[in-house]
């Protein structure tokens, strides 16, 4: 997200996932006047995206979850099971049993946050992993089934890929 006056979203993702940029589109097209579509990078890089105008509408959630421009865990963020299959679809991974999240942009301290609100909401066990020299959150491989069983109604076909093998639905 950015602002100026008012804020708008701009999605923005590589081919793989051109699914998921069509289906968040499906839900803002009423904010958008043009669909989305293929934009040349730097190199070879090639993105998928798409952005909605800049509306008051949009504003509040960029103040939430942007005060001072940078990125935080909003203190009343609202965690079900379609908001964690979008935040799967878009950055989470897996290993052969373990689901990754991919929280290297928040503060430790915000990552524990999310580790509770995945326990207190969900009964989902998390912890921090370090990937390189940052962490991000890994379900612990006893919760996999439980983030799986929330989560696979809404997640598109084409990331049914992510699930780990063992623990397919």
């Amino acid at each position: 997200m950015r602002k100026k006056t008012n804020a708008h979203l701009e999605i923005n993702h590589c081919y793989k996932q051109k699914a998921l940029v069509d289906w968040i589109f499906s839900k803002f097209k009423c904010l958008v006047r043009t669909k989305p579509k293929w934009r040349k990078g730097n190199g070879n890089r090639e993105a998928y995206r798409f952005a909605t105008r800049s509306l008051p509408v949009l504003t509040p959630f960029y103040e939430e979850f942007f005060p001072q421009g940078k990125k935080v865990i909003p203190k009343k963020l609202n965690l079900n099971g379609l908001t964690l299959a979008v935040w799967f679809m878009d950055d989470g991974s897996k290993s052969y049993s373990s689901i990754y999240l991919n929280t290297q942009q928040f503060t430790k301290i915000e990552q524990l946050k999310l580790i509770s609100l995945l326990k207190s909401n969900f009964g989902i066990e998390s912890s921090l992993n370090k990937d390189k020299k940052y962490f991000r959150i890994r379900i612990r491989t006893k919760s996999v089934k439980k983030f799986i069983n929330l989560t696979k109604r809404f997640v598109l076909k084409e990331f049914k890929y992510k699930f780990p093998s063992v623990m397919t639905p």
